[in-house]
């Protein structure tokens, strides 16, 4: 039997060619490329989650533009630094030369030069986030997971994220927020630890999916005393709770490793 497109499309190993630090990063990264696409926040070979590369300062991984989430493995992820350059890329079979989207990397870029306390970045364009997005009220602290994004940026949309000067605003609509509604466009979060990251955008899309299915019903939404919207978001803050993705991490991984471990390679 012949071999198939998928058999022929095997990235050779990289961990070779990097130091033990970057090889982790580069499994953990995989592995929440393939956990959006299970938990359905993917959008096919768009958006980007990046990760910067242990002990390499301004460097950082993301998606090589045109594999699918499904399919990235640690050994497909481009190595760039906050300028753009290329400093590693994979070798891609059957003559492909897989770059790194423009967007991505203006968006992504100017977080980790501008926050370089922040290992992970993460967008997304969900049904869900879009939809919310676009409304005038934005997120509404309605249930007690929407509670935790009761203080978040929003960002204005003014096209396509592909010009440097878009950079300054995007950095300051963020703040120290740990999440960002990019009005007209998508979620993003972001984390200390990639685990924070995927924990953020787990809620927050959960919070817009709550939200956008009670105010279908037309139903008049029980509103929540500001006081005890204050109070529960106090509760999510990092300095009265552990952080987040400590726990949930690992068993993500191991979830990973039972159904998908091929992101490994």
């Amino acid at each position: 039997m012949p071999d198939s497109a998928a058999d022929r499309f095997r990235i050779p190993s990289l961990r070779d060619r990097v130091t033990e630090a970057e090889w982790q990063a580069r499994v953990d990264l995989a592995a929440c490329y393939r956990l959006m696409e299970i938990y359905g926040m993917a959008d096919m070979g768009a958006n980007h989650v990046s990760l910067a590369v242990p002990g390499e300062e301004g460097a950082f991984l993301i998606n090589s533009y045109g594999m699918l989430y499904e399919e990235i493995t640690a050994s497909s992820l481009t190595k760039i630094d906050i300028h753009g350059n290329t400093l590693l890329r994979p070798d891609f079979p059957d003559g492909l030369s897989y770059g790194v989207n423009r967007a991505g990397f203006v968006i992504h870029g100017a977080i980790h030069a501008a926050r370089p306390e922040l290992a992970c970045v993460i967008h997304t364009h969900t049904w869900a986030g879009m939809a919310v997005s676009s409304l005038e009220c934005g997120l509404v602290p309605m249930t007690q997971t929407a509670m935790r994004f009761a203080k978040i940026g929003y960002h204005d949309y003014e096209g396509v994220v592909l010009d440097l000067s878009m950079q300054e605003k995007l950095v300051r609509d963020l703040g120290d927020f740990p999440a960002l509604i990019l009005r007209n466009h998508g979620l993003l979060t972001v984390g200390r630890t990639i685990g924070e990251a995927f924990n953020w955008m787990h809620r927050l899309e959960l919070s817009c999916k709550a939200q956008l299915a009670a105010q279908a019903t037309g139903q008049r939404i029980v509103q929540v005393p500001d006081r005890v919207v204050e109070e529960t978001w106090n509760n999510y803050q990092p300095n009265t709770r552990r952080p987040y993705g400590v726990l949930e991490w690992p068993a993500l991984l191991r979830k990973l490793d039972r159904i998908d471990p091929g992101y490994r390679d």
